[in-house]
């Protein structure tokens, strides 16, 4: 049990597991207010809110992905907030349209390939994925995992469900090999079981930290068109916080060049406020064009992307 937090205190309900602790210690010294932290799947925390009501000690919900984030607001679990310092760090797309949750780390889920067997030229966007070229060469996580649920997702947004569901199909005919994991992705295209495949980039810096030599590289998707398809880890105030200023004000902070600089370099994200710099390591693969499109319809689509594709054949 968490503990109800005194005046001075915060406490954080984070269900990302790594790169945040120095983030946070940086906001004590900087304010005296102490971070606690309950951690938990983001389905726990949830539950654990609804059921704790306003009896809840949670000033702060920190979550991966804009759809859990907007399934969080739409419960009535974040509350909205004026912020003109997080209006200036974060970038609309990047942020609900309703000030209730903040992106703070930008994840890219982007086509990944083996240096050796294919060239970079052969590839362009996530739909030209459905050509049949890549029969048998292609790896996919299911489509029940939510990143994959929020590409599609945001497709939909863009496309429409009719052109989303033609994609969807098209990936399913090349019969994908579905594995359930980024980092078995990545090793699986190393090994040559697959060629290409879409995974998050952070997962492939995590491994070339480890493997410089790893025969793995990105390809930024859709740079011509709509551009690569970006997530989020973001936080809100929750809606029953009782240290609602100093939720506020560790948001604000969470969102600085400071903070964002300490998430960039330990766990290989992008930062979401631009006047941060990029990890070394994740820079060396160049800039790419993100998909601007707001991130919250990877929520408010999230259940049609589900139904799509279970249509499309695509598991």
């Amino acid at each position: 049990m968490a503990g109800t937090t005194r005046a001075g205190e915060l406490l954080v309900y984070s269900a990302r597991h790594y790169g945040q602790e120095a983030a946070f210690e940086a906001f004590t010294r900087k304010t005296g207010i102490q971070v606690k932290m309950l951690t938990g799947n983001t389905g726990e925390l949830f539950e654990r809110l609804k059921a704790e009501g306003d009896r809840t000690p949670a000033d702060v919900l920190l979550t991966v992905d804009a759809g859990n984030l907007w399934n969080a607001a739409r419960a009535g679990l974040l509350s909205k907030v004026d912020s003109p310092e997080l209006a200036a760090n974060i970038p609309a797309h990047l942020r609900d349209p309703e000030n209730r949750w903040f992106g703070l780390t930008v994840r890219a889920r982007t086509i990944m390939y083996n240096t050796n067997r294919v060239k970079p030229g052969e590839l362009s966007t996530y739909e030209a994925l459905g050509d049949p070229k890549w029969k048998g060469r292609l790896c996919l996580r299911t489509s029940g995992y939510i990143y994959n649920q929020s590409l599609l997702a945001t497709m939909i947004k863009r496309h429409g469900e009719a052109r989303t569901e033609d994609i969807a199909k098209s990936w399913a005919a090349n019969q994908p090999v579905l594995i359930n994991s980024d980092s078995k992705i990545l090793e699986a295209i190393a090994a040559g079981q697959c060629d290409v495949g879409v995974t998050n980039h952070y997962y492939l810096a995590r491994i070339v930290a480890k493997d410089p030599a790893f025969p793995v590289l990105p390809f930024w998707a859709n740079q011509q068109t709509t551009g690569t398809h970006v997530n989020v880890s973001g936080a809100g105030v929750t809606t029953h916080a009782k240290n609602r200023a100093g939720a506020l004000k560790f948001l604000e902070f969470l969102s600085s060049a400071e903070a964002q600089q300490m998430f960039a370099d330990l766990a290989f994200e992008y930062p979401a406020n631009s006047q941060a710099a990029i990890n070394p390591l994740v820079a060396k693969w160049g800039k790419f064009k993100q998909d601007d499109i707001n991130i919250a319809s990877a929520g408010e689509f999230q259940a049609a992307a589900t139904r799509l594709a279970d249509r499309a054949g695509y598991r």
